[in-house]
């Protein structure tokens, strides 16, 4: 993998955007720099972006983990485990151009799902379903949370936030297995994610005065529309 230092300085300024986003209103981090590195460093796509979020959803599962809806839990990981082999094979088979078009389709696919306003009940068949598109959209992508999201976006904010915090740290674990068994996570990958982790970090502590001073002032819209401004941008980068 070569990366340029301003693509590196870049990748650092949009990692440590979103883990602000992230942190201060609750999500965001992938919407936000999942197309914009597929756009600066494609080869980083979608290994390294899978592993990005880890520390911070283990953070959330740890602190929050008593209210994990456990049952749902294991439906949407009885879906996402075929998901995360299709999305694997999808990486396999699709050339890096064409990726990074894939990519853009999925974010404005994510932008889609998470302006719904659909109200779908938790069952084994959506659950299952859900796990299952979030395992192609995560492995594939790097994008795993809006399929999520519309799931459980009727229920109390501790069911939502440690139900997908426990399902992003089981589903970035599968998703990395089957790239690694593919081929498509290497050294290159896992040290372009852990660079990204001052990023990270810095990012979250300054989303403690985000957290503070935005309240009642959602960046909700700016989210979703930059979202949807750079996924249009991978998909025309990677069909040109």
């Amino acid at each position: 993998m070569h990366v340029t230092i301003g693509a590196l300085v870049a990748c650092l300024v949009i990692v440590a955007v979103g883990a602000f986003v992230q942190g201060s209103v609750g999500f965001g981090l992938n919407l936000v720099v999942v197309p914009v590195i597929a756009v600066l460093v494609p080869e980083a796509v979608p290994g390294a972006l899978v592993l990005v979020s880890l520390p911070l959803t283990v953070t959330m599962l740890v602190r929050e983990h008593r209210h994990v809806d456990r049952r749902g839990v294991g439906w949407i990981m009885a879906g996402r485990l075929p998901g995360a082999v299709v999305g694997a094979t999808v990486v396999v088979l699709v050339a890096p151009d064409v990726l990074t078009a894939v990519i853009g389709f999925a974010i404005l696919g994510a932008v889609a799902l998470s302006v719904a306003r659909l109200h779908v009940r938790v069952t084994p068949v959506s659950a299952s379903a859900a796990g299952l598109t979030a395992g192609i959209m995560g492995t594939a992508a790097g994008v795993d949370g809006p399929p999520l999201a519309l799931l459980y976006q009727h229920h109390h904010g501790e069911a939502i936030r440690a139900t997908l915090a426990a399902c992003f740290v089981l589903g970035t674990l599968m998703s990395a297995a089957a790239l690694t068994i593919a081929g498509e996570l290497g050294a290159d990958q896992v040290w372009f994610s852990l660079a990204m982790m001052p990023a990270l970090v810095l990012g979250l502590v300054a989303s403690t005065w985000g957290a503070r001073h935005l309240r009642g002032r959602s960046l909700r819209p700016f989210v979703l529309a930059f979202a949807t401004i750079a996924g249009v941008v991978a998909v025309i980068r990677g069909l040109t």
